[in-house]
């Protein structure tokens, strides 16, 4: 696919030899905080980002909900590598914290979009949080085979001041899974009240 999506820029999933992409990711990567404490000692403060995601039918009703509390889908076609309550304590190691697995071929036949969302747990700024970065790509937890949206949270200074924002929705067209790169903070504090604003908003 080779491509790097602008926010609001919207895709088909399909790959350069005209195969339809069926096994997509959403990996989130962070750091925890280093702060200076008393005689020049260096504290770290850890951050607890929550990935999650939440199937809708087409009248924008929920269907199920993957999140730390809920790790599976009830369909298992999107499975969440779990909960990481503390970032890197020793700088980037490349890796995403935490990675949202989704078949698209395995989802309940009712489900027409899912919607991918980012909250803060202990509503730490996105701006202190050290290389905070989002990939959505085609591949598996341990292998990237094509990224082909980003959104570099710690370095926009769209999303300083929040603590959520709302990562993407694939949607379904005329039988075919799409995706909208929205990357945009939302004023919400949970994930609860994250959906509603996707409802409102999004959907």
């Amino acid at each position: 696919m080779a491509i790097r999506l602008e926010k609001g820029q919207r895709i088909n999933l399909e790959k350069n030899n005209g195969s339809k992409l069926t096994t997509v990711c959403v990996g989130v990567n962070w750091g925890a905080i280093q702060k200076k404490g008393w005689f020049g000692m260096t504290r770290t403060e850890a951050v607890d980002l929550d990935a999650s995601c939440a199937e809708f039918d087409a009248e924008g009703n929920i269907i199920d909900r993957v999140w730390f509390r809920h790790l599976g889908s009830n369909d298992g076609a999107i499975k969440h590598s779990g909960d990481d309550r503390t970032g890197d304590t020793d700088g980037d190691d490349g890796l995403d914290n935490e990675v949202i697995t989704v078949d698209l071929t395995k989802l309940n036949p009712k489900t027409d979009k899912i919607a991918f969302v980012l909250n803060s747990f202990q509503q730490q700024d996105f701006k202190t949080i050290p290389f905070a970065s989002i990939r959505i790509y085609e591949g598996t937890p341990t292998v990237v085979k094509e990224v082909f949206a980003t959104y570099d949270v710690a370095n926009d200074p769209t999303f300083a001041g929040n603590v959520s924002m709302v990562m993407g929705i694939f949607y379904k067209r005329n039988g075919e899974w799409k995706f909208n790169a929205i990357g945009e903070p939302t004023k919400d504090h949970d994930f609860e009240s994250t959906l509603k604003t996707v409802k409102q908003r999004y959907l």
